[in-house]
């Protein structure tokens, strides 16, 4: 029993039809997703020879991820959270669809290229918040976070190996290949979805089938000790440590800039995740979500200004695989905790501020790292940015007691939330 508890927590497999076609759609979209990233850095790099044209990949991504996931926030509020899924997913399968057949009629337009690559990422963007919604819709409140470690072993699952199955299929068949198998798994997860129950937001329903949602979501988030906590460890732990934009300078000064060196730093991240997310059934049968969340993140603080000092390769990837490992415990700890501690009538808008946060953080880390390191050094910016974040982390610990003190619902109890009166008076919005 003792090496079970330890293992990867399979229970919500189990335990829920719905969830589980839901992690294999989901399972299926990542890694098709993964595909299909190598596939359009590789074909604008073809079409235009130039880094600013991969970089304005970046742009086609991050600006939909924030301005359509915050309008999904609030969508999710209003409407039934499937519909919202199973629509945003058709888009993605017509926008995989064009990728395709851009590819297969040999387009020459970068232009083209990335318009399409913006549709899909607004339409993930749309439906992402709705779909955070379901683990805690469709699990016991013990079994949230474990269902979201599964969802986060099949993502590190899908790093690892998407990009060199992109690579093998680009090499044999060209990017059709890669585009149309990102379709085809894309359509597994929209036959998932079209399985899954009606998800309608709990509260009062308004004429016509529809909920006004309550005004107010930031405003809940900011007097909500936890969700406030929780998310500011998130931010400030990738806002002051991300590493991965300073991996080319580190391996250029340290290792001779091998590409094979660089490959593995980012495998070793993603080995330690996967690991922790095999080994995750003792943290997702811990209660104590707030607690667990805030050391993983000063682990992670302080595994990336090890690697900031590590001289030695071997030295190095083991920080960043500990960094991996501690990032996978902080974000199923944290996402379990703010979909249980939110209720159902603002689950939507939280789950867009939790995923705009989790996509600009990091970009954002990564711009302040290159900019400091231009102007010190690659270790010192590591090694800064990485104790910083431990300060931080600790001050928040410090300063927030609920959400030290926060523990996971029982397992007889679901994951549900207090009734919408008792919200509106919380976050000052009750007449």
């Amino acid at each position: 029993m003792r090496v079970r508890i330890r293992l990867l927590d399979t229970r919500p497999l189990h335990g829920s039809r719905a969830f589980r076609d839901l992690w294999i759609g989901t399972s299926a979209s990542q890694l098709g997703g993964q595909i299909a990233n190598v596939a359009v850095l590789a074909q604008v790099w073809d079409l235009t020879g130039s880094p600013v044209g991969t970089g304005a990949i970046g742009l086609a991504t991050g600006l939909p991820m924030v301005l359509f996931g915050l309008i999904g926030g609030t969508l999710a509020d209003a409407v039934d959270r499937r519909a919202v899924v199973r629509a945003t997913t058709a888009g993605q399968v017509l926008a995989a669809a064009g990728l395709c057949t851009q590819a297969l009629a040999d387009n020459r337009s970068v232009l083209l290229l990335l318009a399409l690559v913006a549709v899909g990422t607004s339409c993930s963007a749309l439906g992402a918040p709705a779909r955070r919604t379901f683990p805690v819709r469709l699990l016991p409140g013990d079994q949230v976070a474990a269902g979201l470690a599964l969802t986060n072993v099949s993502f590190q699952a899908a790093m690892l190996a998407g990009p060199a199955m992109a690579g093998l299929l680009i090499a044999r068949w060209g990017f059709p290949a890669a585009y149309a198998v990102q379709a085809m798994a894309t359509a597994v997860s929209m036959l998932a979805v079209i399985r899954l129950p009606a998800v309608r937001p709990e509260g009062t329903v308004a004429a016509g089938g529809r909920r006004r949602p309550e005004r107010g979501g930031w405003r809940f988030v900011l007097r909500r000790p936890t969700l406030w906590g929780s998310m500011a460890t998130d931010l400030s732990a990738t806002l002051l440590a991300m590493p991965i934009a300073l991996f080319p300078l580190v391996n250029e000064i340290r290792f001779g800039g091998d590409p094979r060196t660089l490959g593995l730093f980012l495998s070793a991240v993603a080995v330690g995740g996967i690991t922790a997310g095999l080994l995750s059934g003792t943290v997702t049968r811990w209660r104590r979500g707030g607690l667990v969340q805030l050391c993983a993140a000063g682990v992670w603080g302080l595994a990336l200004a090890c690697f900031g000092l590590a001289g030695p390769l071997w030295l190095a990837l083991g920080c960043l695989a500990v960094a991996g490992a501690a990032d996978t415990v902080s974000v199923v700890t944290r996402g379990a905790l703010v979909q249980c501690e939110t209720p159902d009538a603002y689950r939507g808008r939280v789950s867009s501020m939790e995923h705009v946060i989790g996509v600009a953080g990091p970009e954002l880390g990564n711009f302040r790292g290159g900019l400091l390191a231009s102007a010190t050094s690659a270790p010192f910016s590591l090694a800064l940015g990485g104790l910083s974040a431990v300060l931080v982390v600790a001050a928040v610990a410090a300063v927030n007691a609920p959400l030290r003190a926060y523990r996971t619902p029982p397992a007889a109890a679901k994951a549900t939330a207090p009734d919408v009166a008792a919200v509106q008076a919380a976050a000052g919005q009750g007449s």
